[in-house]
């Protein structure tokens, strides 16, 4: 049972992330988008600079999102297909619902 022990605390961390409005919304501008900088987030959140960096840490954190350095920029993209296959499903669930 160890196994599923492991799936079950893996699950309860992608979920925590999801549940925050800013990081989803987040994680969708970057599937749709595939790499954007946090210059190139800021404006589609509306949160400030800080804040914005904090939640893309909490991504990282949870091992959602990566990173790759150009000169000063870090740019942002989602680090597995099955996580941008959670947030179809997620906005098909929701333009169900609706």
């Amino acid at each position: 049972m160890p196994k599923m022990t492991e799936t079950m605390t893996s699950a309860t961390q992608l979920l925590k992330a999801l549940a925050n409005q800013k990081r989803l919304e987040i994680l969708y501008i970057l599937d749709k988008e595939n790499e954007k900088s946090v210059g190139d987030i800021l404006p589609a959140v509306g949160i400030t600079q800080s804040a914005l960096s904090q939640h893309l840490a909490k991504l990282r954190e949870y091992n959602l999102v990566k990173t790759r350095r150009d000169a000063q920029t870090i740019y942002y993209s989602i680090k597995c297909d099955k996580l941008r296959s959670l947030l179809r499903s997620i906005k098909d669930l929701y333009k169900e619902a609706a």
